[in-house]
């Protein structure tokens, strides 16, 4: 029941502040007119979010892949982490506001720049944590693999992979979502379409409730998306305890 509470008083907070702004709508505008500009101007708002959802979801699905592959080879070839580890900090040290307008450059802009940009986002936080995941298999387990003669291959697919599913559960988490930061970062740096392009036109010609509803719509899809994931990592990995959700019930 208190879950459902959270909507209305978002509401109410927000049309708090809006009279405390003094009505100004060129400030922060009211609920009610973002809504009324999301149903006048739905024509627009939606082809764009579509625009969005799909670069933020092939951001998503190639920077997991991409993430999990390099874990996977770092874990298997420790002389190839010691070559690997300079490279995904330098891919986080460099703000993406700096690569935005390279990959714009050399990728064009069209959605193609706003996918890469999303897997830079999302690529390390899925490595990081797969990769810590592999590297904190618990030493029994490994031990008793080795004294059975286990080989090297089946000592990763078979014991370390399956124990560092948790963790990489947990970055595709925050994979999922930093994922909009790098769609609509490309977008606010260069494209013809998507919300991050919508906000900007909306804001350059002064039509703040429409910036506020393409805003609203992107917030929506967002908390979707990492809804959506968390269900569904969950579903996969049954045995992974939440020690918060059984203490809250306690």
């Amino acid at each position: 029941m208190s879950r459902l509470l959270i909507l209305p008083v978002l509401i109410l907070l927000w049309q708090l502040a809006a009279w405390a702004a003094g009505g100004q709508s060129y400030i922060l505008p009211e609920p009610m007119l973002v809504a009324e500009a999301w149903i006048n101007r739905y024509d627009v708002i939606l082809p764009n979010a579509g625009v969005t959802a799909l670069e933020i979801l092939l951001g998503l699905g190639l920077g997991a892949l991409l993430g999990v592959s390099t874990a996977l080879c770092m874990a298997a070839a420790p002389s190839l982490r010691r070559w690997m580890l300079p490279v995904l900090v330098a891919s986080q040290a460099v703000p993406v506001f700096a690569l935005a307008p390279i990959l714009v450059l050399w990728l064009g802009y069209g959605m193609a720049s706003k996918v890469a940009m999303a897997v830079i986002v999302i690529y390390f936080p899925v490595t990081a944590a797969f990769m810590d995941g592999l590297r904190r298999t618990d030493p029994g387990w490994l031990e008793l693999a080795r004294c059975m003669n286990a080989p090297r291959a089946a000592l990763l697919l078979r014991i370390r992979l399956p124990a560092a599913l948790p963790a990489l559960a947990s970055g595709l988490r925050v994979a999922t979502a930093v994922a909009p930061i790098g769609a609509v970062i490309g977008e606010w740096v260069g494209s013809s379409a998507g919300l991050g392009y919508l906000m900007l036109q909306a804001n350059a010609r002064m039509q703040i409730p429409l910036m506020f509803a393409a805003l609203i719509t992107l917030a929506v899809f967002s908390v979707g998306l990492y809804l959506a994931v968390d269900h569904a990592l969950r579903r996969l990995l049954p045995w992974q305890s939440d020690a918060l959700s059984s203490y809250d019930q306690n």
